[in-house]
C-alpha cells in the first residue's frame, strides 16, 4: 500500500544531467567480452568494475538457470537500488516516464475526454473545454463502440485509452452511440496537446471561497492567480491541498508566494552538491512580490496523502502565520529527488536533500526501503512569530487535528456484503448517478437532492442481487443517499452543491467552513483554536490505500 502511494508522489526537483557518449552507445543489450579475450593493457576499468562485470559473465555462463544479458542488467540496476536504501530511489522506464509526466504537468496527447467504465461500456463522463473532443462535439454519456472501424463493445478503460491517444496531429476515428439516436456516431477527431487543470474552485455557503488543488502542476500558481482574483470578494478561503501528491518546486514557491509577502523565507533546502563530498549545502528561497491576498483569514486542509510540494506550501504558510492547517498529519514527502536522464529514453530518480520550512522544520519523515516511517526519538517543537506552538517531527503537523470521518458499523457491513455479493458499490453509485444526471439534463430541473424514487429503486436493486434487506435499514440508507447526492452534482457541474452535500460526512471541510465563518482576520481564527498538544507515536498515521481515491484515467 505504502508503495502505491510512492507511485503518485511527483518529483520536486527536475536536475537533468547529460548522459555521456559512452553511455548513449549502450542503448541495446550489452554483450559481455570474455576477460580472456580483453586487450592486456587495457586500464580504463578499476578493479571493482572488472569485479562487478566478471560476476554478471559469471552469472551468464555458468548459472544453472540460464538468463539473457537484458535480465541480467535489470536485476544489477535493482539490486544496486535496492541496496541505497532509499525508499524514492527508482529507475523508470519510458512508459512510467511518459506516465510521470502526465501526472504531474497534467498534459497528454490525446482528444480531451474522461472515460469510465458504466454499465458494462466505456463511457465518456467529461469533456474538457477547449480540447478536440469539444469542438469536435462528443457529450458526456456518449458510449464508446468502436475507434479506428475496431469493435471497441468489450474493451476496458485502459484499451480504449491505448487506442484514443497517440501522436499529436494525427486522426482518430471515435465511433459512439448516443442516447436517443439509432445508428452509431463517427467521429473523426485531429489528436493534440492537451491541458487539464489542477485547479477547481467554487463560492460555498456563505459565499466562502473553495479552491481544491489535485497536484502541484505546470501553471497551477497562475491558476491559483486567477481563482482568488474572481474571489476577491469572499469573506474567507479554503485551499483545499488533500489527496495532492505534489508536483514541482518553483510552482509550490509560486503557490506560496501568492499569500506571502516579499522577502518572507518560503523553504530552505539542504543537499549534496553533484559530484561533491558529503558536506552538505543550504540553499533558501523567498518570496519575490507582494501577497496576492492581504489579512483575508484563510484555511489549508490537509491529510496523510498531502506530500511534498504541497507540503511545502502548507509548512510555509503555517510557518508565517498566514494560515490555519487543518486536517491529519501529511506524507512527510520532504526529500528533495533529483532525475537524470539515462540513455534509450530512461531516468532515475536519487534521494540528494531534505527540504525545511522557514522555521526550520524537516518536512521529511524518514522510511526505509519498504515505506514504513522510522519513528524520530523526539518530536521537536518550534514557535512562530505570532506565539503560536507549531510541532516538527516530519511532514506538516496540523493546528488543528480533524481525523476523517469514519463509516458505521451498519455501513461497513453493508460494504462487506457488497465485496461477498461480487458487487461494486464504487461503481454502482457512479452508473446509477450519472443515469439520474443525465435525466436531469434532459429536463433542465435541478432536484434539491438525490430523488427518492430512484434511491428506493437501487435499494430493492441491491436487495435483487443479493443484499439483504436487514442491511438496508435508515442508517444505511442515508448513507447511500449522501454518497448519490454528491456524485449527482459532480456529474451535473454543479460543485456548489456537490461540496455542500459532502461537508455533512467531511468533518474536516464542515469545520473549516464554521471556523470561517466566526473570523474575519487571520488572527481572529487562530484565536479560535487551542494550542495543538504533543503529537503521539499514534499519530504518525501510515499511508493506506483508500477505495476510490484515484480519479478515472484522462484521455
Amino acid at each position: 500500500m505504502i508503495r502505491r502511494i510512492f507511485s503518485l508522489l511527483p518529483l520536486l526537483l527536475f536536475v537533468f544531467l547529460p548522459a555521456t557518449a559512452e553511455l548513449g552507445a549502450q542503448q541495446g543489450e550489452r554483450t559481455f567480452t570474455p576477460f580472456s579475450e580483453r586487450p592486456s593493457d587495457r586500464d580504463d576499468l578499476s578493479a571493482q568494475e572488472e569485479v562487478f562485470l566478471g560476476v554478471l559473465e559469471a552469472i551468464r555462463d555458468f548459472a544453472l538457470v540460464a538468463e539473457p544479458d537484458s535480465a541480467l542488467w535489470e536485476k544489477a540496476i535493482q539490486g544496486l537500488i535496492r541496496e541505497l536504501g532509499d525508499p524514492y530511489a527508482e529507475v523508470l522506464t519510458p512508459e512510467q516516464v511518459r506516465a510521470f509526466q502526465e501526472e504531474s504537468t497534467g498534459n497528454y496527447a490525446g482528444i480531451g475526454v474522461q472515460i469510465t467504465e458504466l454499465n458494462e461500456r466505456v463511457t465518456i463522463t467529461a469533456v474538457f473545454r477547449n480540447t478536440p473532443a469539444y469542438q469536435e462535439g462528443l457529450l458526456v454519456g456518449d458510449q464508446i463502440v468502436e475507434v479506428d472501424g475496431v469493435d471497441a463493445r468489450d474493451w476496458t478503460v485502459s484499451e480504449a485509452s491505448d487506442q484514443i491517444r497517440g501522436t499529436i496531429g494525427t486522426e482518430v476515428v471515435v465511433t459512439v452511440q448516443r442516447e436517443g439516436i439509432a445508428q452509431p456516431i463517427p467521429h473523426t477527431i485531429r489528436r493534440d496537446q492537451v491541458h487539464i487543470p489542477a485547479v477547481t474552485s467554487e463560492r460555498i455557503f456563505d459565499g466562502l471561497g473553495y479552491i481544491h488543488l489535485d497536484r502541484v502542476a505546470r501553471e497551477s500558481a497562475a491558476e491559483v492567480d486567477s481563482v482568488l482574483a474572481e474571489l476577491d470578494d469572499a469573506p474567507g478561503l479554503i485551499l483545499d491541498l488533500r489527496g495532492n501528491p505534489g508536483g514541482y518546486l518553483d510552482e509550490s514557491l509560486n503557490l506560496a508566494d501568492l499569500f506571502l509577502d516579499r522577502g518572507a523565507t518560503l523553504v530552505t533546502t539542504r543537499s549534496r552538491p553533484p559530484a561533491g563530498s558529503g558536506n552538505l549545502r543550504e540553499e533558501s528561497a523567498y518570496a519575490r512580490r507582494a501577497a496576492r491576498v492581504q489579512n483575508k483569514p484563510l484555511i489549508v486542509l490537509v491529510d496523510r496523502f498531502s506530500a511534498s510540494a504541497s507540503e511545502i506550501v502548507a509548512g510555509a504558510l503555517q510557518d508565517h502565520d498566514r494560515a490555519l492547517v487543518l486536517g491529519e498529519r501529511t506524507f512527510g514527502k520532504g526529500s528533495v529527488q533529483t532525475v537524470i536522464p539515462l540513455p534509450a529514453d530512461h531516468m532515475i530518480r536519487l534521494t540528494s536533500g531534505e527540504w525545511y520550512t522557514p522555521l526550520g522544520r524537516s518536512l521529511n519523515r524518514p522510511r526505509n526501503q519498504d515505506g514504513r516511517v522510522i519513528e524520530p526519538d523526539s518530536i521537536p517543537r518550534f514557535t512562530s512569530e505570532a506565539g503560536r506552538t507549531i510541532w516538527g517531527g516530519g511532514g506538516v503537523y496540523p493546528d488543528l487535528v480533524v481525523p476523517n470521518d469514519t463509516l458505521t458499523t451498519s455501513e461497513q457491513r453493508l460494504l462487506n456484503a457488497a465485496v461477498e455479493a461480487e458487487i461494486s458499490m464504487a461503481q454502482r453509485v457512479q452508473e446509477v448517478a450519472f443515469n439520474v444526471a443525465q435525466e436531469v439534463r434532459d429536463s433542465g430541473e435541478v432536484p434539491d437532492g438525490f430523488p427518492a424514487d430512484r434511491l428506493d429503486a437501487f435499494l430493492d436493486d441491491l436487495a435483487a442481487d443479493g443484499i439483504s434487506r436487514d442491511l438496508l435499514n435508515s442508517e444505511v440508507r442515508d448513507y447511500l443517499d449522501w454518497r448519490l447526492e454528491v456524485v449527482l452534482f459532480q456529474r451535473l457541474d454543479r460543485t456548489d452543491r456537490a461540496l455542500q452535500a459532502r461537508a455533512r460526512r467531511d468533518a474536516t471541510l464542515a469545520r473549516a467552513v464554521e471556523l470561517l465563518g466566526q473570523a474575519t482576520t487571520p488572527a481572529e481564527l487562530f484565536s479560535l483554536v487551542p494550542e495543538p498538544e504533543r503529537p503521539s507515536p499514534a499519530d504518525q498515521v501510515e499511508a493506506v490505500e483508500e477505495t476510490g481515491s484515484q480519479p478515472p484515467p484522462q484521455r
